[in-house]
């Protein structure tokens, strides 16, 4: 039996249409994407065995290209799409930040930094450069590898600021521990980084932690 034979309120693209995507498990989110299945083997199916094989669906999304062409039922064309599918995801993100103030949007400024930076096997040091009315001017990764005060150096995140002509800024990092909690090597930093930008009438409105499906931010606990 294939899809088409299903009743049509559990087939994945009518259940969509009729309930939203929310309401879809991951696997019929999934078997959409794929479109197809293989002999013997529905799209749905196919996509709880892809599932299982890769723990998920968020290892699947964020695997090599090498370990997603390999697994049954993918390939180059399907990875070349999913990761145009990603990437419409984050500009997505940054549009909606662009029209709002990140003051008044900080669920959707961690759900940008978040897509930015949770994938990320290294800890990576990022700043979200703000206009006068807290606009997001642009997104800029600056520094990769262990993140510690002496490997971020605020004269480049003055030097990027005042490039842009930022009024403020958001700064941002990962731990791909997946744990966000602070620590005070990243107390230190913000500190250095608040010092260095007041200098120059620039301030920090927050530094975000991005752990695994968490974050924390410096000023929700009273850090700046």
């Amino acid at each position: 039996m294939t899809i088409k034979d299903w009743p049509a309120e559990e087939r994945p693209r009518e259940k969509l249409l009729a309930r939203g995507a929310s309401a879809l498990s991951d696997a019929e989110l999934l078997a959409i994407f794929l479109r197809t299945g293989v002999q013997g083997c529905s799209a749905v199916d196919l996509a709880r065995q892809l599932l299982e094989h890769f723990g998920g669906l968020r290892p699947l999304l964020e695997c090599e290209e090498a370990a997603f062409c390999a697994a049954h039922g993918l390939g180059p064309a399907k990875y070349v799409q999913l990761q145009a599918v990603l990437e419409m995801s984050r500009r997505h993100l940054a549009a909606r930040l662009v029209r709002e103030s990140a003051l008044e949007s900080p669920a959707a400024v961690r759900q940008y930094l978040a897509s930015q930076l949770r994938h990320e096997p290294r800890e990576v040091f990022a700043c979200l450069l703000l206009d006068n009315r807290h606009r997001v001017i642009r997104y800029e990764a600056l520094f990769y590898g262990t993140i510690n005060a002496a490997s971020v150096h605020p004269r480049e995140v003055v030097k990027l600021a005042l490039a842009h002509n930022a009024a403020a800024l958001i700064l941002a990092h990962n731990h791909p521990s997946g744990v966000a909690e602070p620590s005070q090597a990243d107390r230190q930093i913000t500190d250095r980084l608040v010092q260095a930008l007041g200098l120059v009438d620039i301030r920090v409105l927050d530094h975000i932690v991005i752990g695994d499906g968490e974050s924390a931010s410096f000023a929700e606990r009273g850090l700046l």
